[in-house]
Parts: C-alpha cells; structure tokens; sequence
C-alpha cells in the first residue's frame, strides 16, 4: 500500500509532479475543485487554508519579535529537545543545503538553523523565527499540516497552497509531551526537491521520536493526562499510553476529572443529558463500555476515578490564577469539547472562555489581543477587537486593521459604539469545530 504521508514513491518524475500539481493547485483556487493525483492529505489541507483564508500568495505573518522570542523559547519544553535536532537534523541540514525548523503548538517557528545561503533565500518569504507558519496564516506546509494533522507529513512542490512557497519541499513531524500526550510543536527539514524522498520523512519521524524519548527521560511517574481543548474527541495519556476517546466518553471523563470525589448516576445523568427522560440504563451502558477502554481508572458508587487526572484545561485556569496570561493562552487550544452539547460540559466550557477573555482584556497587551482575535474561535469578538485598538499608540498605523474589522462586527451586530458591552460573550460563546488527527 502506497503511504498516503509521502510526497512521491521512489522512481517518480518530479518534475511531471510539479507540473501536474500546480495545474490541480489552480483548479482548486479557481472553483474549489480538487482531484487525482492531489493526495488527500493535501486536498483536505487546501480545504482547511481556503476556509482559513489563507493566502496564496505573500509571506507568512511574523508574531513574535526578538525580545518576546528569547524568553519564549528559552521556557519552552522543546528547547531541551534541541540538542538531539541539532544532532540528528542539524549537520545533514547544514551539508545538504537543508534548513532544520523546530516550530511551537501554533506555528511559530522557534528555531531555524542551517545553510546560511538557504536562509537567505528564506527569508524572502518569512521562513524565519518568530514567523508563523501553522495552515491558517501560511497554508499547506509540512510543519503546519503536521500540526493540523498530527502526523508526520512530507509538502512536495506545489502541493504547498501558497505559491511563493511552491519551489520548496519539506518534511515534519509533531512533537508531543511524553507525560501528557499534549501537542509541543513540529520538527521540520526544508529544502529542494530531494526533501521529498522517503529517507527524509523517515529521518524527521525518528528525530521526533528520539527527542520525545530525550523529554522522557527522568520523568519517574507519567501519570493520567486529558486534553480536550480544541478537540471533539479527548486525548486521553495513561502511564505514557495514548486513546482517544469518543464524544460521550470524552464527555464523561471531563465530568468525572472535574468531580474527583464523585458522581452518582442521578448527577452525572443531569451533567449529561440535562433534564431529558433518559434511562438509567443508557448511562451505565456508556460507563461499561468506557471501563472496557480505561479499566481499573473507573470506579463506581459513586462513579469516580481512581487516579487523579490532570486536564488541560486545569493547565489555563492555573496560569489564569498565576496570572500569567501568555502561558493560559498558549496552553488555550481552544474550546472545550467544542461540539458537547452536555450541560455540565457548556458551562465549563463557557466559563474557561470567560476567564480567558476576562484577562486578555484586563492585560491590555497588543500582542495577546491580536492572538487571540485571529483565531477562529476570537475572530468575531467585537470587544477583543475594540480592546486592540485601544491598547495600541493612537498614531500607530497598526491600529487601522483592527479599528476597520472592529466597525465590520459592529455594523453586523447592527450596534453603536456605546453597545459594545452587550457584544463580547455571545461571540466567544460561538462554538467551532476542529479538525480530528487521523490516529494516534
């Protein structure tokens, strides 16, 4: 079976495939078509940067600047990893005219490194520290598509969305936790189009492997972690075993971590369903099929977990209560459980969203406002919007961008300027949803 993450078998034409591709590329952007001999991996990433609005044209946005750059990733868990990249990646990309990138949850590119000339050349499309490069600022790219995907991926060419990208090809894999499970970031080798051959994606997937079990080491107990951030389908990492769970089931652990001294079936029922008739049968069916998946973690009377569960959202809220807004709002991966429609679920998940709001607007900090406004579940938030023009220099031509978008929301609010109190929640409120990675 051909593996659908590789650009090319070996033996193919690449210039065939690039001249073939870029003919599907326009299709795509002219009518929204996309066929053979487009993989899916690249259609559903076209898909996803067409609905994003990337651009296919430009360079990609530059976020971090020097001074936030150093003390970002010098607390970032990847920087321990950099030795083994450096090792690994680091002289095959200097001799082969190859550039090593290391990028965080978001797309920020934390790390470039390698042939000085092949820098040069990408920096002309912001292939730089501090750039972001995920698929809604950049488009189909292997370390923003790794993310997307949770896979490692290998962009040829013109399967790239951005065509000042397409004379490129690269490799990535994503990085996770070893104790969580909870996404790090993204390895990445870029290059010409000898990046595409399957050495190369078999390189990148053991540096990420090899710098996970780097992170690992020294970690005496791993310990019982749920992400459902972002996620329809929580991640749950048991002693350094990874499930995902279904929506119900992610649903059920999410209550049951929130409630560690337990639930009866009455209360978990009204968590669940609300004030809906359901049978008492139907939830002790959901908890005996979740057993069979997690074991000795679920007990019951009352029905409980055995272990403590660290959450990602416990993450946020401690960082909110630390006060540390940068750190609530990169552990934010979004939403919670986002598609849940349990009562129990809604509440905690428009309270997270309320106490990040909450203190982005109380920091007042350009940089913060403007991340969270461009994502998808912040990009119509009236009051985020009024709060960044308000944080930046009154002169700043910066403030032109914001202060446009922020009279768009109010006219489509159909407000005044002295409404904009009433606007905030319901749009943060707005639920969204996300891609799920193909398998863990």
């Amino acid at each position: 079976m051909v593996n659908p993450w590789l650009a090319m078998e070996t033996g193919a034409d690449p210039v065939e495939r690039t001249r073939t591709v870029r003919r599907a590329h326009a299709a795509f952007l002219a009518d929204g078509t996309v066929a053979p001999p487009v993989r899916q991996v690249v259609a559903d990433s076209w898909r996803r940067s067409a609905e994003a609005h990337a651009a296919a044209d430009g360079a990609a946005p530059i976020e971090l600047d020097e001074a936030t750059l150093s003390a970002y990733r010098d607390g970032h868990p990847l920087a321990r990893a950099m030795p083994v990249f450096r090792e690994l990646l680091g002289s095959f990309a200097q001799d082969g005219a190859h550039l090593l990138a290391v990028c965080d949850p978001q797309g920020r590119l934390l790390w470039v490194e390698g042939h000085r000339g092949v820098r040069r050349s990408a920096e002309r499309m912001n292939f730089v520290v501090g750039a972001r490069w995920d698929e809604r600022h950049a488009g189909t790219n292997a370390p923003g598509t790794a993310l997307a995907a949770d896979h490692a991926v290998q962009i040829f060419a013109t399967e790239h969305y951005n065509r000042q990208v397409q004379r490129w090809s690269c490799a990535a894999a994503p990085l996770h936790d070893p104790r969580t499970g909870r996404l790090l970031g993204a390895v990445d080798l870029t290059g010409g189009d000898h990046v595409a051959s399957p050495h190369s994606l078999a390189l990148v997937q053991a540096t990420a492997r090899a710098a996970q079990a780097h992170l690992a080491s020294g970690v005496p107990e791993l310990g019982v972690c749920l992400s459902a951030l972002g996620r329809d389908e929580a991640l749950l990492v048991m002693d350094g075993e990874r499930l995902r769970l279904g929506r119900r089931h992610s649903e059920i652990m999410m209550l049951l971590a929130r409630h560690p001294e337990g639930l009866t079936g009455d209360q978990l029922s009204v968590l669940l369903y609300g004030e809906r008739e359901m049978r008492p049968v139907t939830l002790r069916a959901e908890l005996s099929r979740l057993r069979q998946l997690v074991g000795a973690l679920l007990h019951s009377r009352p029905y409980r977990l055995s272990r403590p569960v660290e959450t990602d959202l416990d993450a946020v809220e401690e960082a909110l209560a630390a006060g540390e807004v940068r750190s609530a709002l990169n552990a934010y991966r979004g939403p919670l459980l986002p598609l849940s429609e349990a009562p129990g679920v809604q509440r905690l998940r428009g309270g997270l969203a309320d106490a990040m709001r909450s203190a982005l607007l109380g920091a007042r900090d350009p940089g913060l406002l403007r991340e969270w406004s461009r994502t998808s579940w912040g990009e119509d938030d009236l009051e985020i919007w009024e709060a960044l023009v308000d944080a930046l220099p009154e002169r700043s031509p910066a403030r032109s961008a914001p202060m446009a978008t922020a009279h768009r929301l109010r006219a489509a609010y159909g407000l005044t300027s002295g409404d904009l109190g009433a606007v905030g929640a319901p749009a943060a409120a707005r639920v969204a949803t996300f891609a799920q990675p193909p398998r863990l």
